[in-house]
């Protein structure tokens, strides 16, 4: 049986930074040979240090849905969606070695926005930050790439990272080439494909996302932009909601990401354990909103735990439902 602090392959341990690390850089020297891997190396250990809140600037993690197995398990399918690309782009433009890597660093750093500085005196939770998270996240990563001597890539990755999110609609994203909108496709549909394949999903959107809504302001409807934003009355009712949203995310899927997720089977040759995963939970989340009463027997799953031992949980009534 699949363990849920694992990937849809049940092969790579999604709360382990250097574990994760380790794969991607596998998935780089396959296809780049001697190319240089110390940005990715250097990106995973940061990422370890900044979520465990070992960095003089920034709190550590404490939003539990949006955690280090989230954005290990986004970047882990990031790589292998590039990787698939390269395998199977029959004349398509080549993937070079640092535009992966900016790829994989702008699925990393993408939900960076969630962490709060330390001199944040208004904020006490990073689900605060939820509408504006994307932003900030991609602001820290210009200044990060041009850290890592990548700053000619800098305002190209800090662009990708509005694909994962809803401030601007994926049509209307700028970016300076064909290519570089492909891996923000690809981006956008790891986001998706690796948080609706996650064996916990269900139970992690009632206990830990819901919460997260009601601190950023979207328990009930709320625009963003001009966008108008699903209303979620409770984490039960978030749940019975999932295949809407499945439906949702399937035309995201499709259109505005360009049916990115087909780059999977050439990583995994031929095979798409992602939409096999997602799948299943949209079948379970189909059963538990047909018997409303059966949410707490049905979703008994138990989520690992990521956020450092001293971060304060959330308060115990945004958990009621």
């Amino acid at each position: 049986m699949r363990r849920s602090d694992y990937d849809v392959t049940d092969s790579i341990r999604t709360t382990d930074p250097a574990g994760v690390g380790a794969e991607v850089v596998r998935i780089f020297n396959g296809l780049y040979g001697d190319a240089p891997t110390q940005p990715l190396e250097r990106a995973f250990a940061d990422a370890a240090a900044f979520y465990r809140g070992e960095h003089p600037d920034y709190h550590a993690c404490d939003t539990e849905y949006h955690d280090i197995q989230h954005v290990l398990d986004v970047t882990l399918a990031m790589a292998r969606l590039l990787d698939g690309y390269e395998r199977q782009r029959n004349g398509g433009a080549r993937l070079e070695h640092e535009v992966f890597t900016a790829g994989v660093l702008a699925a990393l750093f993408h939900d960076f926005g969630y962490l709060r500085r330390r001199q944040d005196r208004r904020h006490r939770y990073g689900a605060e930050y939820t509408l504006t998270h994307v932003s900030r996240g991609a602001e820290f990563l210009r200044g990060y790439l041009k850290e890592l001597g990548l700053g000619h890539l800098s305002r190209a990755a800090a662009t990708l990272v509005h694909y994962t999110g809803y401030e601007r609609p994926a049509e209307t994203i700028r970016v300076s080439d064909t290519l570089l909108r492909r891996v923000g496709h690809m981006l956008g549909t790891a986001d998706i494909i690796a948080q609706m394949s996650d064996r916990c999903y269900l139970e992690k959107c009632r206990d830990r996302l819901f919460p997260e809504f009601v601190l950023g302001g979207l328990a009930g409807r709320k625009l963003a932009g001009q966008r108008l934003l699903p209303s979620f009355s409770s984490g039960n009712d978030l749940v019975r909601k999932t295949p809407l949203f499945y439906q949702n995310a399937t035309k995201r899927l499709d259109f505005q990401l360009a049916r990115a997720y087909e780059y999977a089977g050439g990583h995994f040759g031929g095979s798409n354990p992602y939409l096999d995963e997602m799948q299943k939970n949209l079948r379970h989340a189909q059963r538990v909103a047909r018997t409303p009463d059966a949410d707490a027997e049905a979703l008994r799953r138990q989520p690992p735990s990521t956020l450092a031992p001293h971060v304060v949980p959330y308060p115990k009534d945004l958990l009621a439902t």
